[in-house]
């Protein structure tokens, strides 16, 4: 099955060098400077629109295979310093990759399936992960990434953050670090002319209050997250850092292959029952990648890479999200949040696996043709189950941007 999209995700080199054409075009309006550099020693970039006091901040790339962030932030930007009354009493600011080291690992920028998008995949571990290293690692040991997105947020104060992110097969959603109110009607209309499905049972936002469908507020610092094993809480993370000043944060995530499967909000039949055999199927998937790595390690050069990094990270991950998912569930569970459920716990050891299928590839590893073949076939069966049909490049940038706009006027609105 193709699933062939029209146009590409744009390169860390590409965002720079068209950020770079654009600040020279209107050097009056816009500037680009440098605001840090990545443990590799890649450049960190702002691109700022406009110099009024009231701040929009705007962050694409901080996790590594959700591309679509650089190009709604490119569409963005133009369209900022295209239209005035966008500007009139807001200066925006774009940073055009919180991790460009991890961008550079993730190498598949036009993918064709989800097997084509698997078999390029990175995602760095929590700990190396630009917004959520706060959450899991002390100050001192924090990240260059991280610390220049910190510095970023501290001296532009926003009023509102919004950071661009992606999923692979699913829906739309947003996560909401203080409500925003008036922003899930414009969101939902967006997603339903462009015929992407809202997910209206996130698992990454399990238990949260919504604002309206695909509209998730983030529980008050204090309260018990969903899922108790996970090592991080959205909480401690860059997303709350502008609430020192008074600001928000908006994450609007975006599908690249979309599933009518996430989006329906009827109570579940059997939520227990239903929750338990994918419990028990991710658990499964995940010993196969495991045995892999146990029989490969010994042959292993050291030390691990990032991708070996993240891939035992992922894998460590799965003991604890089981036993979250064998409690009782809520007895409103939705078959859109099984859904979703079920989309996580195919994609947590099939990331995995792929990374660690390019771990054995390129040492030339002889167990690298049976992991390739588990990376296949579970690709293609996730897909099939979803029934995933790719949503056009320029329909995911276009849904992220209306939102990102949306979001900025309601949050002025609601600002003191």
């Amino acid at each position: 099955m193709s699933l062939l999209p029209e146009l590409r995700y744009p390169s860390v080199t590409e965002l720079e060098r068209s950020a770079r054409a654009l600040a020279a075009h209107r050097p009056g309006l816009c500037a680009l400077r440098r605001v840090g550099a990545s443990r590799a020693g890649r450049p960190i970039c702002l691109l700022s629109v406009g110099h009024a006091e009231r701040a929009v901040l705007i962050v694409a790339g901080a996790h590594a295979n959700e591309p679509v962030g650089g190009a709604t932030l490119l569409a963005l930007a133009e369209r900022v310093v295209r239209e005035r009354r966008l500007r009139d009493d807001t200066s925006w600011h774009f940073l055009l990759c919180a991790d460009p080291d991890g961008a550079g690992l993730h190498v598949t920028p036009a993918p064709r399936t989800l097997l084509d998008y698997h078999l390029g995949f990175f995602r760095p571990a929590g700990p190396e992960q630009p917004e959520w290293s706060p959450s899991v690692l002390p100050p001192d040991r924090l990240p260059p990434e991280t610390l220049a997105l910190v510095r970023v947020i501290d001296q532009l104060r926003p009023y509102l953050q919004v950071t661009l992110h992606g999923t692979d097969l699913g829906g739309s959603w947003v996560q909401l670090t203080q409500d925003i109110p008036g922003l899930a009607e414009p969101f939902g209309k967006s997603a339903a002319e462009l015929n992407i499905p809202v997910e209206t049972g996130a698992s990454d936002a399990a238990g949260w209050p919504a604002s309206g469908p695909g509209v998730h507020v983030m529980p008050a610092p204090g309260t018990d997250p969903a899922h108790l094993s996970m090592p991080d809480d959205a909480r401690e993370s860059t997303w709350y850092r502008a609430h020192l000043y008074g600001g928000r944060t908006a994450v609007v995530e975006v599908p690249m292959w979309a599933s009518d499967l996430v989006d329906d909000p009827t109570p579940h039949p059997a939520p227990a029952a239903a929750m338990g055999r994918l419990a028990r199927r991710l658990l499964q998937d995940t010993r196969q990648v495991e045995s892999v790595l146990t029989d490969a390690l010994p042959r292993l050069p050291g030390p691990a890479g990032p991708l070996l990094r993240a891939a035992r990270w992922a894998l460590e991950l799965v003991p604890g999200l089981v036993g979250d998912w064998l409690r009782p569930p809520p007895a409103d569970t939705t078959m859109a949040h099984v859904g979703s459920v079920d989309a996580f716990g195919r994609r947590l050891p099939l990331r995995a696996a792929s990374m660690l299928l390019r771990v054995l590839r390129e040492t030339d590893d002889r167990a690298a043709p049976a992991l390739e073949h588990l990376v296949g076939s579970w690709s293609d069966a996730f897909a099939e189950r979803f029934r995933a049909r790719w949503v056009p490049l320029e329909h995911q940038v276009e849904h992220q941007s209306r939102t990102v706009l949306a979001a900025a006027r309601h949050a002025r609105d609601a600002a003191p």
